[in-house]
């Protein structure tokens, strides 16, 4: 006899076994016919200049862990108005209980704005542009015969 856990267990090894099955179907069942335009890298409909592994700026993982800080923010504030803003609590401890609760908030958002401040003052929410680069491509088509063809196209 199986326990409960050894259910949950025959259950997982049976939706990997399924997703197994379907994935080998599909395999036999597609088609199989690469060539050079599928396997190009598609670019909003260009073809790309340059590699794509670059290096993006730090930055943005600074910014991105700063978002995330106030987002948790907000996942522990919602909870808080709903238990502590019950009226029935209130009026059960002649508003002391309302008191505890805003002085607990004020020191939660207290402490995430000295944390604000701190990365603010440490210079890490400053935005440092980089040069762009503009990429050049060696062509034996003259110049000018771009401009005349962006001329006649202008018109």
């Amino acid at each position: 006899m199986l326990s409960d856990f050894g259910i949950i267990l025959l259950f997982i090894l049976a939706a990997f076994a399924f997703i197994g099955l379907v994935l080998f179907i599909a395999r036999l069942l597609r088609p199989n016919r690469p060539n050079v335009e599928k396997n190009s890298t598609y670019e909003s409909g260009e073809e790309p200049v340059g590699n794509a592994n670059i290096q993006f700026n730090i930055r943005f993982y600074v910014v991105a862990l700063v978002f995330v800080l106030f987002d948790v923010e907000l996942v522990f504030l919602f909870p808080w108005a709903t238990v502590f803003g019950q009226e029935s609590l209130i009026q059960a401890t002649d508003g002391l209980w309302g008191w505890f609760a805003l002085g607990e908030v004020v020191l939660f958002v207290v402490i995430l704005a000295i944390g604000l401040a701190y990365v603010w003052a440490k210079g890490y929410l400053d935005w440092v542009k980089p040069q762009p680069k503009i990429p050049t491509m060696e062509t034996k088509v003259p110049v000018d015969l771009y401009q005349k063809v962006n001329e006649r196209y202008k018109r």
